[in-house]
């Protein structure tokens, strides 16, 4: 695909990165030197210093030929210019990044893609959706839904009292009568290996296991491993800032009981004003004395989204020291988050991989509708929809000859979610969720085509 990224921001560039490992035909617009330097030495991309907004500029990165332009400077009207121009000029499609979360809440109405924009990106947006869905689900590390929740990701580490510890993945499944759960992918302990398991997969204690469920399946889940998916009402947000504002005024809609602590004085009033049903804390939330006053061992959640990593991950853990059951730090950082559960935070999230992870169904083949990264693996979830000519349509999942490094996780019918059994017979329609290692990802969707 010929693509096209304005703005080599850091987005821009960790799209660009990603991208460009992944063969495509990049074109990156900056309007900055120095952001392009770096991309144009390490990245086997094509740079071009101007303002995207140009004609000339966007005539220049041969726009009436590309298939996808991206815009995601800082600016979200000169992304929604770049869009409606490149739209007019003969782009296939374009996306772009905003920040005022007005505009998704009232696509359909405004009709942005009558304008030219095919889809709107909101990096804080996607942040505080995932906030949620994790309080949601606050016994696991991991957790992301397709369609609704007809099947959900769900990740949880293997204590010594779990009943799964040193048992293969078929005699884990002998556990329980009518599974509604699949392992998908396994990080052994103390490691940075990613296994996709087999029925012969042996689940020792330490190891970090993602399944895939279908309903039902978490409570299986959490009676296995002895836990108790405790209710999240109490929540503390360090950091006032676009993502804390969102993720406040969503959990208070939710009926969470939201405390906020923000630095900066005229913008904790102006949270104040905007969400009266949020109590309001100005104050550094570095400081642990202010931490006891505000009770933070009371709180069921403690989540950090302050503009510093380091802040993030350091506030968490106080708030872990003082028995808060359930950390969210948002970290920048790729490192910090490839290093994710070895920190000592519950969960970590990072708005370039979240807007990574949207974008890339436009780019993937074989009718990829959704797709997120496994924290902490390298692998990678996508869920594709079964055309009628389709490779894998009308064939049980046991007769596929699918790569040893990808397997299916679930299968999506008719809004139902199913586990991925060897004599399930797959159906046009269907949307098949799929976890594989990056390298065999050509090979699966060759399978989808």
């Amino acid at each position: 695909m010929k693509i096209i990224i304005a703005g080599a921001g850091e987005v821009g560039f960790h799209l660009a990165k990603l991208l460009s490992y992944e063969s495509q035909e990049i074109t990156l617009i900056d309007t900055k030197r120095e952001n392009l330097t770096y991309a144009d030495n390490h990245l086997d991309i094509k740079v071009i210093k101007g303002d995207a907004t140009s004609i000339s500029n966007l005539k220049n990165a041969k726009v009436h030929t590309s298939d996808l332009v991206i815009a995601v400077t800082a600016s979200e009207t000169t992304n929604i210019t770049i869009c409606v121009l490149a739209k007019q000029l003969g782009a296939n499609k374009t996306i772009a990044r905003i920040s005022n979360t007005e505009f998704i809440d009232h696509k359909d109405e405004v009709g942005f893609t009558k304008f030219g924009i095919d889809e709107l990106i909101s990096p804080e947006s996607l942040a505080a959706s995932e906030i949620e869905l994790l309080l949601n689900q606050a016994a696991f590390n991991d957790s992301y839904e397709f369609e609704d929740g007809a099947l959900t990701m769900l990740g949880l580490n293997i204590s010594r009292t779990a009943k799964f510890a040193e048992k293969s993945v078929k005699e884990a499944a002998d556990l329980v009568p009518n599974v509604h759960f699949v392992p998908i992918a396994i990080q052994r302990f103390a490691t940075q290996y990613t296994i996709i398991p087999r029925g012969d997969t042996i689940l020792k204690e330490g190891d970090r296991v993602v399944f895939i469920t279908s309903k039902g399946g978490d409570e299986e889940l959490l009676k296995l491993f002895g836990r108790v998916n405790t209710e999240v009402k109490n929540v503390m947000i360090l950091g006032g800032g676009k993502i804390g504002f969102k993720t406040a005024g969503d959990l208070a809609i939710a009926k969470y009981n939201v405390k906020i602590i923000e630095k900066d004085n005229e913008r904790a009033f102006e949270i104040a004003e905007d969400l009266p049903n949020i109590l309001v804390i100005n104050g550094d939330g570095r400081n642990v004395e202010l931490l006891d006053e505000e009770n933070i061992a009371d709180m069921d959640a403690f989540i950090s989204v302050t503009g510093n990593s380091e802040t993030n991950i350091m506030s968490c853990l106080v708030a872990k020291s003082k028995g808060v059951k359930k950390t969210i730090a948002l970290v920048e950082n790729i490192d910090y988050f490839e290093l994710s559960h070895s920190i000592g935070v519950d969960t970590l999230i990072n708005k370039k991989l979240l807007a990574a992870s949207t974008i890339f169904r436009y780019i993937r083949r074989g009718n990829v509708v959704a797709m997120t990264k496994l924290s902490n693996m390298n692998a990678e979830l996508l869920e594709f929809v079964v055309n009628p000519t389709s490779k894998i349509c009308n064939k049980e999942i046991k007769e596929l000859d699918f790569p040893r490094s990808a397997i299916i996780g679930g299968v999506i019918r008719n809004g139902v979610g199913m586990s991925a059994l060897g004599n399930l017979k797959v159906e046009a329609n269907d949307r098949i969720v799929v976890c594989c290692l990056p390298r065999s990802i050509k090979k699966v969707e060759a399978f989808f085509y």
